[in-house]
């Protein structure tokens, strides 16, 4: 999708590069893939590679993840995907390292279903220079089938740090100021979408979905307390953007008003173009109002389908930066598992200890009617009828909430529903309190008398003052009555949906919204969120 020679020749340049110093790995994959496929192995698994003392640094993860590459694209041997391994070897409370004695090798061959594993250890030459000690373990009888050495250059910065000491990649999360703790929960999450003219597929998901994925926040807690969710959103890679600034846009900064999120993307628009991931999560990192508390989940999820290595931006010192500010980054490949993780989409979710996933463009998203369906939508309905917008202001949030229920109404039956489900949230409540009369005074921003006849619609504005303070009050509390319904609904139908669900995107490809939701539920429980959707 390049336009420009130039930027053709930068990137052939930056492959070369890789290639050059990622042959040694390549030279070993193909000796290892050779000697197991003379004996007749099928299956391997590939672990991270630790120093000679125990000790890991991000390299440990690089030199696992190129060697996975180079074995799956010999084809000489089928390779477990990274992501499958570390699930299981954490349900088993094991590393991924390769310290591993006879015993355990027998027990990760039957965790992991190989009859091989492949591991390692690194040995730091010179501040460029890494030598990597390669084997081929028979998982059974712990037996060595294979061995390749060889020298590579150091591409990764950081120190090589023993487990469980100070260091230790990903970086763990800052305290707030004076090492506080805000005791108030926090979601922060920033959606980078790559708008160049390949994926109109991606944008239609992030359209349909993002309300089913905000919904699973506000029906979490953490201590508690319902959480206040803030939302980003960027576009890459659309050559209709300034080449000066990377092809990026920031459409919107972290904002509690989720009308104005799901809008823009509905303004979205495909053409081009050149996608640079490090720029534009670099842009994401500095530019946003990130907290400085230890205890908000702050995430970035990009999608997109082009080389993360795109761009005159590192993108691996975007991550460090990322990962610093104790940010989760999360990449998104649209396309298969395989590409993704030979174009460094993996390798750049590992740095900032982010999830890798990838998607179908192509997939819509399971819809599974619910028998609260029909009364949600009905109730739904009721609530927006007791808007009372405050001015000219609030008569333009407003329109732009009915203009936005009425697209999601349009793409999808399930988005309208769970916008509907999202107006009668705690969350909504208070963005709404802003502009809608009813929502200030059922929220306690604002009493009924306090309000300025003056601000309100000419029906409430010409009635003597009692009757309005009365009428208001009366709008306030059916608002209160409509939003318990439908929450109890809507716990009704979740219980309801949960297995259904199940069943229905057992064999479908994966999606954006289920890519995002896998991730929010094992960081968010990380971060002390309960879910009850899940």
């Amino acid at each position: 999708m390049k336009k420009l020679f130039s930027a053709c020749l930068f990137a052939a340049v930056a492959l070369s590069a890789a290639t050059v110093s990622a042959e040694p790995l390549e030279k070993i994959a193909k000796k290892l893939g050779g000697k197991l496929k003379d004996g007749k192995i099928a299956k391997v698994a590939v672990l991270d590679f630790q120093y000679h003392d125990g000790a890991t640094s991000s390299g440990s993860s690089i030199v696992q993840e190129r060697l996975t590459t180079y074995l799956a694209s010999g084809g000489k041997v089928e390779v477990i995907e990274r992501n499958l391994i570390k699930k299981l070897l954490e349900e088993q409370k094991l590393e991924m390292t390769g310290a591993i004695d006879p015993k355990t090798t027998k027990e990760l061959g039957k965790i992991l279903g190989v009859p091989v594993v492949i591991t390692g250890t690194l040995n730091d030459l010179a501040d460029k220079k890494t030598e990597v000690n390669a084997r081929a373990v028979d998982t059974e009888s712990g037996k060595i089938l294979a061995a390749a050495q060889a020298e590579i250059e150091r591409t990764w910065t950081d120190s090589p740090v023993k487990r469980g000491q100070a260091g230790t990649a990903p970086v763990k999360q800052p305290a707030g100021p004076n090492g506080q703790f805000s005791g108030k929960p926090l979601v922060q999450v920033a959606i980078l979408l790559d708008t160049s003219s390949s994926m109109d597929g991606l944008i239609n998901q992030a359209r349909t979905q993002i309300w089913r994925i905000v919904n699973e926040f506000v029906s979490s807690e953490s201590k508690g307390k319902s959480p206040d969710i803030q939302v980003a959103l960027y576009e890459y890679g659309n050559s209709e953007l300034s080449p000066d600034k990377g092809y990026i846009r920031q459409l919107t900064p972290f904002t509690a008003n989720l009308d104005t999120v799901s809008e823009m993307l509905f303004s979205l628009k495909t053409d081009g173009g050149d996608e640079y991931c490090g720029w534009v999560l670099k842009d994401a990192v500095q530019q946003l109002d990130w907290s400085p508390y230890a205890d908000a989940y702050k995430a970035i999820f990009i999608a997109g389908n082009e080389p993360f290595t795109q761009g005159p931006v590192d993108f691996q010192e975007s991550l460090r930066l990322a990962a610093a500010r104790g940010i989760f980054v999360n990449t998104i490949y649209c396309g298969s598992m395989q590409r993704g993780i030979a174009e460094q989409w993996k390798t750049a979710a590992d740095v900032a200890g982010g999830d890798y996933a990838s998607i179908s463009q192509e997939a819509q998203a399971q819809y599974v009617a619910a028998p609260q369906d029909a009364e949600i939508s009905a109730l739904s309905a009721q609530l927006n009828r007791t808007q009372v917008p405050m001015g000219v202001s609030g008569s333009n949030r407003q329109m732009g909430k009915i203009r936005g229920y009425s697209r999601s109404a349009s793409a999808s039956p399930s988005a309208a529903l769970e916008s509907g489900i999202y107006n009668a949230s705690a969350q909504s409540a208070k963005t709404d309190a802003e502009w809608d009369a009813v929502a200030a005074i059922a929220t306690g921003k604002k009493k009924a008398y306090e309000l300025s006849a003056p601000d309100l619609p000419e029906e409430l504005r010409n009635l003597p003052e009692e009757e309005r303070v009365e009428k208001l009050e009366a709008m306030a509390k059916q608002r209160k009555e409509l939003q318990e319904k439908i929450t109890t609904l809507n716990m009704e139908r979740q219980k309801y949906l949960s297995e259904q669900q199940k069943q229905a995107s057992k064999n479908a490809p994966k999606t954006l919204e289920q890519a995002m939701l896998d991730t929010i539920h094992k960081q968010g429980e990380k971060k002390g969120f309960k879910f009850k959707n899940q």
